[in-house]
């Protein structure tokens, strides 16, 4: 195994891991200040929707493109929802 290969699949192992993670727990930040029912429910329902995305997000890391294409929506995707979130939860909306 050529140490390029490898560094690569340490790096998309790492996104699908890590990044999974982050990416489920900003879509329960997100869907605990969005959804329109009491907060418990919200959360519980983003936690839902995080067990969905974790997967796709391992399949995601390991798709033939391009390693900042992956990492740059991978983090952006996940600040985007956290602030969005986070922004909604102190307004109370």
């Amino acid at each position: 195994m050529k140490a390029g290969f490898a560094v690569q699949l340490c790096t998309r192992t790492v996104a699908a891991v890590f990044g999974g993670y982050a990416l489920a727990s900003a879509i329960a930040i997100f869907a605990a200040g969005a959804l329109p029912i009491p907060r418990a429910e919200a959360v519980l329902s983003g936690t839902y929707l995080g067990f969905v995305a974790y997967p796709a997000v391992a399949v995601w890391a390991f798709a033939p493109q391009s390693q900042r294409r992956m990492w740059q929506g991978l983090l952006a995707l996940t600040v985007l929802l956290a602030a969005v979130g986070w922004l909604l939860s102190k307004r109370g909306i």
